[in-house]
C-alpha cells in the first residue's frame, strides 16, 4: 500500500504531470512534489496543475530532502529531477552537480530512513550511448561498446551506480530504474523536439539514424505503475518500433541540411553558446548511429503495452505544433 509520496522535479512537464496523476489517487493519502523553483502551475505562467500535491521548495544537493522524507513519513519516492540540458544560467557544471551530487543527497537520505519501501528512479535510454557497434537493440543486460562521455547521458551512467549501490544496501527497499527513450508530445520541450521545430533540420552527411520515441502519456503510466506496485529491476521504456530520421524529417514537413560531421558539430557549438539548440556530443552521435531498446521486459513485467508507438507519438507532437508533410502522405 502506497500511502505518501514524495516526487522530485515537479517544475517540469512530466514530473508535474506525475504527481498529479498520484495525487489524484485516492489510495495514496500524500503527494509531495519538490524542486529548485516552483511549478508553472503556481505561477503565472500557467502548467500541469499539481492537483492535492503539496509543494514544498527544496534543492536535492542540500541536507534539507532529509528533513522532508522524514518530517512526512515518505514511503514512495519517485526522482524525476534529472535534468538532461544545461541552463542558460547555470552551464554544466551546474547541471552535473544537480543531478550527481543531488542523487546522492536523495538516495542517502532514502538510505537513513526507516519509511521507504519504494524507490523509483528516472533515466534514459542514452546510458546506452550510440556508436557503428552498437547491436540492433540493446536489453537491459547489454553493456555499451563507447559508453557514454559527456554530458546528461554520463550523469544519468553516474546516477544508475549510487542507484544500483543503493538497492545493494537496502535490500528491503523496491528499486525501479527506468531508462526511458526521448519523450515526445504535445506538453514536452526538449532539445530533440526543439531541433524537430526548426525550419531546416541539419543532420549528418551520409548517416540515416534510428530513433525511438516514448509518448509522454505512456512515460507517465509507467511511471504511476512503478509508484503503485513493487517492480523492481531496470527496465527499458520506449513505444514499439522506430523511426528513421530522414522519415521524421518529410512528416515533420521539414527540410534538411546534410552536413560533414565536423560542420555539424562545429554549427551545434554555435548553437549551444547563442542559446538556441542544444547539440551535445551526445546528440551529435545520435544523429549518426542512431539508437533502438527492447522492451519485454518492461511488457512482461507489467502485462501491459504503451498506447503509442514511435510513430504514432511523433504525429501526436507533430499535430500539436501544427506540423505535418510538405503535400502527401507521411512515409
Amino acid at each position: 500500500m502506497t500511502h505518501t509520496v514524495l516526487v522530485t522535479g515537479v517544475s517540469r512537464h512530466i514530473g508535474a504531470r506525475v504527481s498529479n496523476m498520484l495525487a489524484a489517487d485516492p489510495d495514496i493519502d500524500r503527494v509531495i512534489g519538490v524542486d529548485t523553483v516552483p511549478p508553472p502551475s503556481l505561477t503565472r505562467d500557467g502548467g500541469v496543475s499539481l492537483g492535492r500535491t503539496e509543494f514544498v521548495r527544496v534543492d536535492l544537493r542540500s541536507p534539507d530532502i532529509a528533513q522532508v522524507i522524514a518530517a512526512a513519513d515518505i514511503d514512495t519516492v519517485v526522482h524525476m529531477s534529472l535534468v538532461s540540458a544545461p541552463s542558460r544560467g547555470g552551464g554544466r557544471a551546474a547541471m552535473k552537480e544537480h543531478n550527481i551530487i543531488g542523487t546522492m543527497q536523495l538516495l542517502g537520505a532514502c538510505q537513513r530512513s526507516a519509511t521507504v519501501r519504494r524507490v523509483v528512479v528516472r533515466s534514459t535510454t542514452a546510458v546506452y550511448g550510440s556508436s557503428p557497434r552498437d547491436p540492433a537493440v540493446f536489453t537491459e543486460d547489454l553493456e555499451p561498446h563507447d559508453g557514454p562521455s559527456h554530458g546528461y547521458a554520463k550523469d544519468a551512467c553516474e546516477v544508475e551506480g549510487y542507484v544500483r549501490g543503493f538497492a545493494r544496501r537496502r535490500p528491503d527497499v523496491t528499486v525501479s530504474l527506468l531508462r526511458f527513450a526521448n519523450f515526445m508530445g504535445p506538453g514536452v520541450d526538449s532539445p530533440l523536439t526543439r531541433y524537430f521545430t526548426q525550419p531546416v533540420l541539419p543532420t549528418v552527411l551520409g548517416f540515416d539514424p534510428r530513433l525511438q520515441f516514448v509518448h509522454e502519456d505512456d512515460a507517465v503510466e509507467v511511471l504511476r505503475r512503478m509508484a503503485t506496485e513493487d517492480h523492481p529491476g531496470t527496465f527499458n521504456v520506449a513505444g514499439a518500433g522506430v523511426l528513421l530520421l530522414s522519415q521524421c524529417v518529410r512528416r515533420a514537413g521539414r527540410l534538411s541540411m546534410p552536413l560533414f560531421s565536423p560542420a555539424f558539430e562545429a554549427l551545434g557549438n554555435a548553437a549551444r553558446r547563442l542559446g538556441l539548440v542544444e547539440y551535445s556530443p551526445e546528440q551529435l552521435k545520435l544523429m549518426c548511429y542512431g539508437r533502438a531498446v527492447e522492451t519485454s521486459r518492461l511488457e512482461a513485467e507489467l502485462g501491459w503495452k504503451p498506447k503509442f508507438s514511435t510513430g504514432a507519438a511523433f504525429e501526436d507532437f507533430l499535430r500539436s505544433r501544427g506540423l505535418h508533410p510538405l503535400g502527401g502522405v507521411p512515409s
